[in-house]
């Protein structure tokens, strides 16, 4: 809208405006003051040879001739620049616009309405819907714009185009941001007039010029409107009658041409051919399927969720003719949506939060999984969606949830003007089709997340449960370390030999290092060593003697059969093995017992052969419960932040030698019963096989 016109409107509402003010708006547009000049300088108002300025020109035309001048002048302006408009002959339209405009200012003075130029500008506008319609469609509206307004055509628009022209001009005029009934006096004019009877006053009286300009066959309606506006016939008449002078006139100084106006024919309405509903139907469920297709392709095409949650809001703004869209997603407890900053200016969403048990339309989607429409005039809205209106920036809006397998994973928020909404009711499988296939690429897009997720947990928790196994099984050496101190101490004082403690320690040290080193090693490896089962257990029970660990009261008895008793596997790891077992032992005989050691010799388990050794106590044995769990890590009774895991490494250790473990426990005492791999077992198995196949 011309920025002239936006100012003139607000002068013409100041009570106390005058000539100087309205001068000086004028002095600021060129063309305008050129305008003024030239009717001013004209034969009508200059009698003298001699050319005046721009104040002689205001005084001379005087204030409602400027006014008239400035508003009309305006409005031609803003009505060339529509689309379509310097194709279409506009002579009709012209007329019938100056016609309403005149006709509308004689009404208001006539009934004494404050703001007669105001009316003025009502009736030059009332039209302007039809100036939209065909910018907006001109194929399919070009033949309507020339036909007669009436009824009739407001149900052929409404029908073809889901719009009307008083709808389409009251939408234009309202984002004008006017401070007037304007836009209501358009959106009415074609309303029946036993309707208005308790309409403002302006609404009155641009529906009765409009009668007189368009209608004048309607009597009935015409009686009844200028009974609204309190004027008898002969009042209307002297208006009428005049209208046609005052309108040449505002045609010529504005240069219009309206000759011929009145020789073109405007014809009825034309309403194309009824599509089969059913055709219709079809044609739009296909065209929905292919576009839902496509945007389902777009949207598994994107890299990373941001990127997939920005294509979400463009595409619903595009399908939809959305004015601005933003996606409210649930929080992983699903007890609120969370609102998701998709692009510039929207940050703040980041930080909005809607609960989902405190109602309201958005909750209501998320929770039925339907659609919801909200319209901001006459209702009562909630802060959070009074703040939604702000930041879409529209009159309404459409809460479309986003479901994926019965779970509803956010709703999309889209913003439109009010008169989108019935449009938008009509598409509502499309909009569901759109959520539908949104939904599944957000929830691809989420699990892939979780899953990187979940591998980066699963990750950390294996270095946790290794770091605690190394710090469980650091204790053990660093223990017989601690104890091997105070023997090398008392021997020293003695001025004993230490040759050989100084070798344990020497290889405890190593032990250390070797667990700690074992902890950037999460997998196991695979080993292939031979070890003497005699000589470990022999060094296990050397380490506990030497140290006094084992306390008095406690009797160890090692039972080994004479034949070697050799494995696959490594020493290390049958001796961090066999010191665990012992420790829990010597720790469950608190009062005293026995502890036995034995090498019960060679099991054949699966075809497979293995050395079968004991560790038995004469303990109270092990409650149910945690002879259940006994290899799992479980909350010890045992004082320290790494007992309670003992056994599971002792289980990991065994499987980690291709082992068996059991454990029988009673109240005579506790029994672990490990199988071992046997030196050589896995050729042995395999020569007996290839026997059995040549003697066969």
């Amino acid at each position: 809208m011309p920025q002239i016109l936006i100012k003139l409107i607000e002068h013409l509402q100041a009570d106390d405006a005058g000539m100087p003010e309205l001068a000086a708006l004028i002095a600021k547009d060129a063309a305008m003051t050129s305008k003024i000049l030239t009717v001013a300088n004209s034969s009508a108002y200059h009698r003298n040879q001699r050319a005046v300025g721009l104040e002689q020109s205001l005084v001379s035309l005087g204030t409602d001739m400027i006014k008239t001048l400035v508003i009309s002048e305006s409005v031609f302006q803003t009505f060339n620049s529509f689309p379509h408009s310097a194709s279409t002959d506009l002579r009709g339209f012209w007329k019938s616009s100056l016609t309403t405009a005149v006709i509308a200012r004689d009404l208001a003075r006539q009934t004494d309405y404050p703001h007669a130029e105001e009316a003025y500008l009502a009736g030059l506008l009332h039209n302007v819907g039809r100036l939209a319609l065909l910018a907006a469609a001109p194929k399919e509206y070009a033949f309507n714009f020339t036909a007669r307004d009436d009824e009739a055509l407001c149900a052929v628009e409404q029908r073809t185009l889901q719009i009307t022209h008083a709808e389409a001009g009251a939408w234009l005029i309202e984002r004008w941001s006017l401070d007037s009934f304007l836009a209501d006096s358009v959106l009415y004019h074609h309303e029946p007039v036993t309707r208005l009877e308790a309409a403002h006053p302006l609404i009155r009286i641009v529906r009765l010029a409009h009668l007189l300009c368009c209608h004048t066959g309607q009597q009935q309606a015409i009686d009844e409107a200028a009974r609204l506006c309190n004027l008898d016939g002969d009042k209307l008449e002297l208006i009428v009658n005049s209208a046609a002078r005052q309108v040449e006139q505002s045609a010529d100084y504005l240069s219009i041409d309206l000759a011929g106006a009145d020789d073109i024919v405007a014809p009825a309405a034309y309403a194309p051919p009824l599509v089969d509903p059913v055709q219709q139907r079809l044609s739009e469920e296909v065209r929905n399927i292919m576009l839902v297709s496509e945007m389902g392709q777009t949207f598994a095409r994107q890299n990373g969720e941001a990127s997939l949650l920005e294509a979400i809001t463009r595409s619903a703004r595009i399908l939809f003719d959305l004015e601005n869209a933003v996606l409210l997603l649930e929080n992983p407890t699903g007890h609120a949506l969370h609102g998701v900053a998709t692009g510039e200016g929207q940050q703040r969403l980041a930080e909005f939060v809607i609960p989902l048990n405190q109602g309201g339309p958005m909750a209501r989607a998320a929770l039925e999984r339907t659609l919801a429409y909200v319209n901001r005039d006459g209702q009562t809205h909630s802060v959070p969606e009074e703040q939604l209106f702000r930041i879409l920036g529209s009159d309404s809006m459409v809460c479309l949830p986003l479901v994926a397998n019965q779970r509803c994973l956010g709703v999309l928020i889209g913003g439109a003007p009010a008169w989108q909404l019935q449009l938008l009711q009509k598409r509502e499988r499309f909009l569901l089709s759109f959520g539908t296939q949104a939904a599944a690429a957000l929830e691809t897009a989420m699990s892939e997340r979780g899953h990187a997720k979940r591998q980066l947990a699963h990750v950390a928790e294996e270095y946790r449960e290794a770091s605690r196994r190394v710090v469980h099984e650091v204790n053990n050496p660093l223990s017989i370390i601690k104890n091997y101190l105070s023997v090398l101490d008392s021997k020293l004082a003695r001025r004993e030999p230490v040759v050989g403690e100084m070798s344990i320690l020497n290889e405890e040290i190593d032990r250390v290092g070797q667990l700690i080193n074992g902890l950037a090693d999460l997998q196991p490896t695979e080993t292939s060593r031979v070890t003497d089962v005699t000589k470990v257990v022999d060094d296990v029970l050397r380490l506990f003697r030497a140290t006094d660990f084992v306390p008095a009261s406690v009797q160890m008895v090692v039972r080994m059969q004479e034949e070697p008793a050799e494995i696959d596997g490594d020493a290390d790891l049958l001796k961090q093995i066999l010191v665990n077992l012992i420790k829990n032992a010597v720790e469950a005989l608190a009062a005293g017992g026995r502890i036995e050691i034995a090498n019960r010799g060679h099991v054949n388990r699966e075809r497979k052969l293995y050395l079968e050794l004991v560790v038995s106590d004469t303990g109270p044995g092990l409650p149910a419960d945690v002879l259940a769990n006994l290899f799992s890590p479980v909350r010890s009774g045992k004082e320290g932040a790494h007992h309670g895991i003992g056994l599971s490494i002792v289980h990991s250790l065994v499987k980690k030698m291709q082992g068996l473990i059991t454990c029988r426990s009673g109240k005579t005492g506790t029994t672990f019963e490990i199988l071992l791999p046997a030196k050589g077992s896995n050729s042995q198995v395999a020569g007996v096989q290839t026997r059995a196949m040549d003697s066969a």
